[in-house]
């Protein structure tokens, strides 16, 4: 049996958004939400919106979080779910 073959990598696809775009959520549960672009993965078609989609995460203690416990933070949504209001 021959040896099954690796899929090369995605490639980037190019959006409209970009880091510091204005942007408002247009379906799901943060629906008219707006905040500014603060990453955005072309890979995988997400973007990350400031105070948008906030989930908990579980921190150890560290040095970045001496106290650790729970920290809220943005999860990435798909780039369809959201439309440029204003360019930076």
């Amino acid at each position: 049996m021959p040896p099954k073959r690796k899929r090369p990598p995605a490639r980037p696809i190019k959006y409209g958004v970009k880091t510091g775009d204005q942007v408002r959520v247009l379906a799901g549960e943060w629906k008219d939400a707006e905040g500014a672009v603060r990453s955005v993965d072309r890979v995988r078609g997400r973007v990350v919106v400031e105070g948008v989609n906030m989930t908990t995460r579980h921190m150890r203690k560290s040095q970045q979080h001496p106290e650790g416990g729970v920290v809220e933070q943005e999860a990435p949504i798909h780039i369809s779910n959201v439309r440029v209001i204003e360019t930076e």
